[in-house]
C-alpha cells in the first residue's frame, strides 16, 4: 500500500472563483484526497422543503476535474436552526438537566426519533444525488461522534428509549430488580415506567444502573451510525468511514466500526497534550511543540483495529489549534513527523485540517495549510515534503506485532462509575502499559476484549479488564505465550458485582484479592528490587507463586513464567523492567529508548521518530530534531 495525503475543504466558505485554483494548488502540493460537506446542511437545505445542491454540484466537478478524490460527508453533525425549530426537544440534555442549545454543533440527542428521521432523510438525499458520482471515492458519516461530551444525554427522549432498552434486556421488572440488586437502599421498582436516568440523585446511583445507561448510550450511537449505513448502502459501493476522536471513550468504537469499511480519527497532538493529557506541567512544557510521543501512536494502533486493518487520519493538525487551554506553534518538522508516524502505523490517507484557515467564526484561530490570505503556511511545506519522500517507497505494509494489549470501552465506563480513587483511570492504566512497551522499542497491536484467539502473539496484556468473557477465556486457555494482567482484572461480574469467588478471576492465576486501597497523590508503596505502586494497590492472599514482593511484605506480582498478575498500578521503571524480562524470555528483542524517541516496525522497514528539538542517537543511528529516520529490514 502506498499512502496518500489529503485535506479538508469547505467550498461554501469561499468565493466560487477561488475553487479551481485551490483544487489545482492541492494537487500541485501532493494532495490527492479532499473531504467536503460535513457541515453544509444549512446551505444544502436552507429551510424545510427548499433544497440547493447546484453549488455543491459545481464544487464536486471542480475538485474532481482537478484530479482529487473526494470524501463526501453526511451533514448530520450540524442540524440547522429550522430542524431545531421543528423538533425543539431534539437537543441533548446534560447531566444537570440543562438542554445544550443551538449555536455551535453536535447539539442533537442520539435517542430523538424525530431527529433520526431527519438525519436519515438528508443522508438519503445526499447519497441518492452523489452515490454514483465518479469523483466521490469515499463517504464520511456524520462527524466526531461523542465530541464535546455529547454521547450521554439525559433528555426525555433518552429516558423513553432507555426504558425500552431495559425492558428488552430484562423482560420483567422483577428480573431487573434482581439483576440490579435494588433491595439495597429500597430502590426496587414496580414497573419499567418508574425507572429514571441515573442523574440528579442525592448521592451515587446504583453502579449497574449507571453502567446499563452507559451501555444503552453506546448502543444509541451504534444504532445511529448503523441506520445511516443502511441508507448509504442503497446508493453507493464506496467505502464508508467515520472520524473518531482522541480519548473519547463514551461509546464502543469497535461496535460502530463493525458497520464501516474504514476507521479514521482526528489527530491533534498539541491540542490533546494540553487538553486531554494527565502529564505534569514539566512534561507538557517540554513537549509543547511536539505532543506526547505515545498518544498519537496509541490511537493509530487502536483505530487500525477498529477499522479491521483499514484506517486513516481524517484531520491532522497542521499548525496551532484554537480549542486547547494553550495553543503553541508546532516545532519545525513536527507536522512531517506526525504524518510519517501515522503512515508507519498503517494510515492509508493522512488528511490535514484544513486547507485554508478560516478568517471568521469559531475556528478562525485554527491554522490551516494556507493562511487566511491564501499564502502558504509551514504545514503545507512539510506535507509536500512527505509527498516527495513517499515516492521512494513502493509500499508501506503492516506486520502483526508479537505484543498485544487489550483495550475495553466497558471497563473504561465501569471504572469511571466506580473508580474507588480520584486518580484511577482505566485509560491511563492501559496507556501506561503501552508507553512502557514503546519505551522498549516495541510495536504493539491493540485488541478488543472479545478476542477469541491470540494466534501469532507471544505476549498479551490486559490490565484493568473488568470482566473476562467466554471468548476471551477460551483464547487465554489456548494461548502458549505470556499473559500479563492486573490490577482490577476480572474483579467484577457483568452486573458490576464483586464475584462470589473473589478476584482476580484470571485463568491460571492462583491468589485472592483480600482488600484494595486507592492511594493519595505522591503516596507510594515500594517494591523490593524495583520501583513502586501508585494510585492503586491490592492485598493478595493465598498465593501459590509470588514473583515480586513489596517492602511491606505484600505480594507485588504473582503467577508463573507464562501468567503474571500485577497487584497494583506500577511505575514506568517497574513495568519496563518486567516487560523487558518477559520479552527476553520470548526471544523478543528490546531497546531501551529515551523518552523523546520512538520506533515502529513495518513489513519492510523500521521507522524512528524524534520528538525533540535536539539530535538523538540510537546505536549508530542519528535522528535529527523533529526528525524521522527509516531503514530497511
Amino acid at each position: 500500500m502506498t499512502p496518500k495525503l489529503g485535506s479538508c475543504y469547505y467550498p461554501e466558505h469561499w468565493p466560487e472563483e477561488k475553487w479551481k485554483k485551490d483544487a489545482e494548488d492541492m494537487v500541485a502540493s501532493g494532495l490527492s484526497w479532499v473531504r467536503i460537506g460535513e457541515f453544509a446542511w444549512s446551505r444544502l437545505e436552507p429551510e424545510e422543503g427548499v433544497q440547493n445542491f447546484q453549488w455543491l454540484d459545481r464544487a464536486i466537478s471542480v475538485l474532481g476535474n482537478a484530479g482529487l478524490n473526494i470524501v463526501m460527508s453526511t451533514p448530520t453533525a450540524t442540524p440547522p436552526r429550522w430542524v431545531v425549530d421543528k423538533w425543539p426537544d431534539m437537543l441533548i440534555v446534560d447531566i444537570e438537566g440543562r438542554p445544550r442549545q443551538f449555536g455551535s454543533r453536535r447539539h442533537y440527542c442520539f435517542s430523538h426519533e424525530g431527529y433520526l428521521k431527519e438525519a436519515l432523510r438528508i443522508a438519503e438525499i445526499v447519497a441518492k444525488r452523489y452515490g454514483a458520482n465518479p469523483y466521490i471515492k469515499a463517504w464520511q458519516l456524520d462527524n466526531e461522534y461523542g465530541c464535546h461530551d455529547t454521547t450521554l444525554s439525559y433528555s426525555p427522549s433518552a429516558l423513553e428509549a432507555f426504558r425500552g432498552w431495559i425492558a428488552r434486556k430484562y423482560k420483567t421488572i422483577d428480573q431487573l430488580n434482581e439483576s440490579w440488586k435494588n433491595v439495597f437502599w429500597s430502590m426496587e421498582y414496580n414497573s419499567f415506567e418508574q425507572v429514571q436516568l441515573p442523574n440528579l440523585t442525592v448521592t451515587d446511583p446504583n453502579p449497574i444502573h449507571e453502567l446499563d445507561f452507559r451501555r444503552f448510550s453506546s448502543d444509541q450511537v451504534v444504532n445511529f451510525n448503523h441506520s445511516q449505513v443502511l441508507v448509504m448502502r442503497k446508493f453507493t459501493k464506496m467505502p464508508l468511514i467515520h472520524n473518531y476522536m482522541g480519548r473519547i471513550t463514551d461509546f464502543n468504537h469497535y461496535e460502530v466500526g463493525e458497520d464501516l469499511d474504514v476507521a479514521s480519527w482526528d489527530s491533534y497532538p498539541l491540542g490533546f497534550l494540553e487538553d486531554r493529557s494527565r502529564q505534569n506541567d514539566e512534561f507538557k512544557h517540554r513537549f509543547m511543540r511536539f505532543g506526547d510521543p505515545d498518544f498519537q501512536a496509541f490511537h493509530h494502533d487502536l483505530y487500525r483495529t477498529v477499522g479491521n486493518g483499514r484506517w486513516w487520519v481524517m484531520e491532522q493538525q497542521p499548525g496551532p489549534v484554537n480549542w486547547a487551554p494553550y495553543n503553541p506553534e508546532p516545532a519545525p518538522g513536527a507536522v512531517r513527523l506526525w504524518t510519517w508516524e501515522a503512515i508507519a502505523h498503517g494510515a492509508e490517507v493522512v488528511s490535514y485540517f484544513r486547507w485554508r484557515q478560516a478568517p471568521f467564526a469559531q475556528e478562525q484561530m485554527h491554522a490551516g495549510l494556507q493562511r487566511p490570505d491564501g499564502e502558504v503556511a509551514p504545514g503545507l511545506i512539510e506535507a509536500s515534503q512527505v509527498f516527495s519522500e513517499l515516492n521512494d517507497f513502493e509500499s508501506i505494509d503492516q506486520v502483526q506485532s508479537k505484543i498485544a494489549l487489550i483495550f475495553d470501552y466497558e471497563s473504561c465506563w465501569a471504572w469511571e462509575i466506580q473508580p474507588q480513587g480520584k486518580d484511577f483511570s482505566y485509560f491511563e492504566l492501559v496507556y501506561d502499559y503501552y508507553k512502557a512497551l514503546r519505551a522498549l522499542g516495541l510495536s504493539v497491536d491493540i485488541l478488543p476484549p472479545n478476542q477469541n484467539s491470540f494466534r501469532g502473539y507471544k505476549v498479551v496484556m490486559m490490565p484493568g479488564l473488568m470482566h473476562i468473557g467466554s471468548d476471551l477465556k477460551s483464547a487465554i486457555d489456548a494461548f502458549d505465550g505470556v499473559l500479563i494482567s492486573g490490577p482490577r482484572t476480572g474483579s467484577k461480574t457483568v452486573d458490576m458485582f464483586i464475584p462470589p469467588e473473589l478476584p482476580p478471576l484470571v485463568p491460571g492465576v492462583k491468589g485472592t484479592v483480600a482488600s484494595v486501597e486507592s492511594l493519595r497523590p505522591n503516596a507510594f508503596i515500594s517494591i523490593k528490587d524495583s520501583g513502586y505502586f501508585k494510585d492503586w494497590m491490592e492485598t493478595l492472599v493465598d498465593c501459590e507463586d509470588v514473583v515480586g514482593v513489596c517492602e511491606d511484605g505484600r505480594p507485588a506480582i504473582i503467577g508463573h513464567e507464562n501468567n503474571l498478575y500485577i497487584a497494583g498500578w506500577a511505575d514506568q521503571d517497574t513495568l519496563k523492567k518486567l516487560f523487558s524480562s518477559v520479552c527476553n524470555s520470548q526471544d523478543i528483542s528490546t531497546t531501551d529508548l529515551i523518552d523523546c524517541v520512538r520506533t515502529r516496525e513495518t513489513l519492510k522497514h523500521r521507522f524512528w521518530f524524534n520528538y525533540s528539538d535536539q539530535e538523538s542517537k540510537v546505536g549508530l543511528i542519528n535522528i535529527p530534531p523533529s526528525g524521522v529516520f527509516w531503514e530497511p529490514l
